[in-house]
């Protein structure tokens, strides 16, 4: 899982594998440790009505309701997005890059413009 922050904004990228894992647990954890500090960053189902995100000390999480949750793990819906206050959330599928790039991307959804490029 990947964690883009931009201005005021957060955005998670999944693999395949990694939706597939939050669609049967309903929980995905990453670690970024920074010197002695650990950045820890979650995507968690919830039973809540709406996107929304916390934090608290060295921990992000990004709530889910079920429903958007359940729609998004089991369908093509590329991804989410949410308001939270002054906070844009942004959840999608990461798609291979179009260019080269020394990342594994083998657990990626296929690039829908990898097709048009190609023609």
């Amino acid at each position: 899982m990947k964690l883009r922050i931009k201005g005021n904004s957060l955005r998670y990228r999944l693999t395949r594998s990694e939706v597939e894992q939050f669609a049967h647990e309903g929980v995905l954890k990453e670690k970024l440790v920074i010197g002695e500090e650990p950045l820890v960053y979650v995507l968690q189902r919830t039973s809540e009505e709406f996107v929304r995100a916390t934090l608290h000390t060295n921990l992000i999480t990004l709530l889910v309701p079920e429903a958007i949750a359940d729609e998004w793990t089991s369908t093509d819906k590329v991804g989410f997005d949410a308001q939270d206050g002054d906070l844009y959330l942004l959840v999608e599928k990461d798609f291979t890059c179009l260019d080269n790039v020394d990342e594994d991307q083998s657990d990626n959804y296929p690039n829908p413009l990898a097709q048009k490029k190609d023609e």
